[in-house]
This record gives C-alpha cells, structure tokens and sequence, in this order.
C-alpha cells in the first residue's frame, strides 16, 4: 500500500492546496496537522531548508513548496488531470499559478501591517487582482476552462481566505461588481464538491486570525 502523507496546518492555504489536489486525484493519505509555534522534528527533518509546511511524504521521501507538490502529484497520480493535453494550455496553467504564488502574499501583506505600507498593500492586492480579472478568468468557468485545475488550486486561498482578511482589517478588496469574473470563480470553485467538503470553518478562521492581527497591532505598537 503507498504511504502518503501530508504534513501541514489547518490555517494555511497553502496546506490545502496540496489536500485539494490529493482529493481531486482520490489519493489516500494520512494528515499530520503542524503547531508553527512549535515545529516539531518531524517537519524539520522533512523539509530541513525553508522548515514550513506543506510537505508531501510519498514512500518516504519528502516533497516541499506547495506548487511543486502539486506538481509531483499530477505526475504521479495523472488519472482525474489538473493540467491540460495540450503544450501552450499546459503552460498557460503554469505561468498562473507562477503568479498565484508570486503575487497572491501581497494580500497576506494587507493584513500584516497599517499606515502607508497597507495602503501600498492594498493598491498592488488590486491590481492583482484585476489582472486576473481581465486576463486571467475571460469568460471560463475556471481557469482552464470547464475544469477545475491546477491554477485554480494555486488561487484557492482567494475563495476563502480573503473574505476573513477583509473582514478583519475592514478593507473590501473583491467588490462582486468590480471583479465579476472573480466574483463568478470563487462561487465556481466552493460548489466543486471536493473544495465543499474539505475547507477550514469560515469562523474558527476569523477567530484565529484576528487573534493573530492582534499580536501583529501590539508588535507594531511596541515598536513604534
């Protein structure tokens, strides 16, 4: 029987990328839920180099960085495929979840900080997203087309997570009739019934975060 699992942590986006990808695939695993507060051995042994989570066990060998464990995962399991047949839509798929994770943490910075330095954060969140609005999504369900696939997997954290950093920090981001393409994806992707039954609880996430946006408002205040 192949041994699979994934180590991660239940706040994390990231972590479900990889949880989303192995249901899409209908691959068994065994699920080890991390305390970054304190990274236990077994996380540090697996991904030694950058020591975060998530990582994929498959036979014992460890696979870091959520990108490439979805990757991994395509090309071991191909049955049920996150990328296309074709070459160019391959690559397509590729180059948006390149800019899922180059350009996705600028909304992670809105909730990190205030001042000026959010409102930077919050004029380039914008602008990403209004390129996937006007260049990413066009008139597709999803990003590949009627599927769901890898790049909608690197942009999960925009269906759910975002509402709760709004919601915290006060600030509306994705208006419906700003983004309506985006607007229309996110409640594509939370009715694919894989995302339906595998996604953190909206209110333990806003209880979560906001204690952690708490802590950074008191870092922020004793350093000032």
């Amino acid at each position: 029987m192949e041994e699979v699992k994934v180590i991660g942590a239940w706040p994390s986006p990231f972590s479900y990328r990889v949880i989303w990808a192995l249901k899409l695939k209908d691959v068994n695993y065994d699920y080890v839920n991390e305390d970054l507060t304190n990274k236990s051995a077994m996380l540090l042994e697996y991904n030694p180099v950058h020591r975060r989570i998530p990582v994929l066990v498959h036979q014992g060998k460890p696979i870091a960085e959520s990108t490439i464990i979805l990757e991994y995962i395509e090309e071991m399991w191909p049955w049920n495929p996150l990328l296309p047949t074709d070459p160019f839509e391959r690559a397509v798929a590729r180059f948006w979840a390149k800019f899922a994770d180059d350009k996705g943490s600028v909304i992670w910075t809105v909730f990190r900080t205030v001042g000026e330095e959010q409102e930077k954060a919050i004029k380039e969140s914008l602008e990403m997203l209004r390129t996937i609005e006007e260049h990413g999504l066009g008139e597709k369900k999803f990003f590949g087309g009627e599927e769901i696939g890898l790049a909608d997997l690197a942009f999960g954290g925009l269906a759910y997570w975002l509402a709760v950093i709004e919601d915290i920090v006060g600030v509306k981001l994705a208006e419906s009739h700003t983004f309506p393409r985006l607007d229309a994806w996110i409640k594509n992707f939370k009715e694919v019934p894989v995302i339906k039954q595998n996604h953190p609880d909206p209110e333990e996430m806003l209880v979560f975060f906001r204690g952690q946006r708490e802590r950074i408002l008191a870092r922020l205040a004793s350093s000032a």
